[in-house]
């Protein structure tokens, strides 16, 4: 098989000569002799039987078979340039990967600026991030689909070794959209508790995928409604297909405007939160965020 004449190296040259609009100036930038540069764009050309350059007054300009190859060859250099960094951060202990679930109650706001803080200081890290519901984000976690878990509900699962900190979590409301054929009725509790039979469920899908799923919050009586995730049940009950508890950060616009109405229901009993994580996973960057998602909630 014929050796490839594209090397990082020339990829490198053609990118230093299409930026500083000179043989020249490439070559001073690369501390290479001009005529390093000039012979390793001809033995280019000669290798693959075209031309990468042509003259314009001063100015050295790619051919449009040249503006290909370094279209492409950037995205070689950008990616071995990650790959060089990735492979440092494992050599140090620094994951190049770091993938969290995150629980559907849970607010956004605190959790991306925790991320954004961490991105600026380690920004070849990637963070790849899901919604998990109930079950869902502790099975992950046990397959090692995630990370790390915030705002997971307890309990947390036993003898699985698992660090878990409790941490704050939103208040849930029971709501009704105004526009709901019922809501004109729920006008005291009575009616409230004799009606609710009639009012559709809206619920979000447990993710966990082979193990027993669970709702929490409203009783299960009645009809339901299934979403995947959040928004779609925000939406659904402004709609008016039916009733749901929402974490009131989530909505409390559309209180304050009386576009959905608190349902005047009792809750059960409050549920922990946990932001959790393997034992046995002794990552660098995870270490930083799980210490700066207690810091913060150290601080509230």
């Amino acid at each position: 098989m014929a050796r490839n004449p594209i090397s990082i190296e020339v990829l490198e040259t053609l990118d230093a000569i299409e930026r500083r609009g000179s043989f020249a100036k490439a070559a001073e930038e690369l501390n290479k002799a001009t005529s390093a540069i000039s012979y390793a764009v001809q033995k280019l050309e000669e290798q693959l039987g075209i031309s990468l350059f042509q003259r314009l007054g001063r100015r050295s300009v790619l051919t449009p078979a040249g503006r290909l190859i370094l279209a492409e060859g950037r995205e070689i250099l950008q990616t071995t340039r990650r790959l060089a960094d990735k492979a440092k951060e494992v050599a140090t202990g620094w994951e190049p990967r770091i993938s969290i679930g995150i629980e559907s109650l849970q607010s956004y706001v605190d959790f991306f600026q925790v991320i954004s803080a961490f991105l600026l200081e380690f920004p070849t890290v990637e963070i790849d991030i899901s919604e998990c519901v109930l079950n869902g984000g502790w099975e992950a976690l046990e397959q090692g689909r995630v990370d790390l878990l915030v705002g997971a509900p307890g309990p947390v699962p036993s003898l699985k070794g698992y660090r878990a900190v409790v941490i704050e979590r939103g208040e849930l409301v029971p709501v009704i959209a105004a526009n709901h054929a019922l809501a004109k009725q729920l006008d005291n509790k009575q009616n409230t508790e004799r009606l609710l039979a009639q009012l559709r469920r809206i619920v979000i899908h447990d993710t966990s995928f082979s193990g027993i799923t669970r709702s929490e919050g409203l009783s299960s009586d009645g009809q339901m409604f299934y979403v995947q995730n959040m928004d779609q049940k925000i939406h659904a009950i402004l709609a008016g297909i039916g009733i749901g508890n929402i974490p009131k950060h989530r909505i409390q616009g559309y209180l304050d405007k009386g576009i959905l109405l608190p349902l005047g229901i009792q809750q059960k009993g409050g549920v922990e939160s946990f932001l959790a994580w393997k034992i046995n996973n002794k990552g660098k960057g995870l270490k930083v965020i799980t210490d700066r998602f207690i810091a913060l909630q150290s601080s509230k």
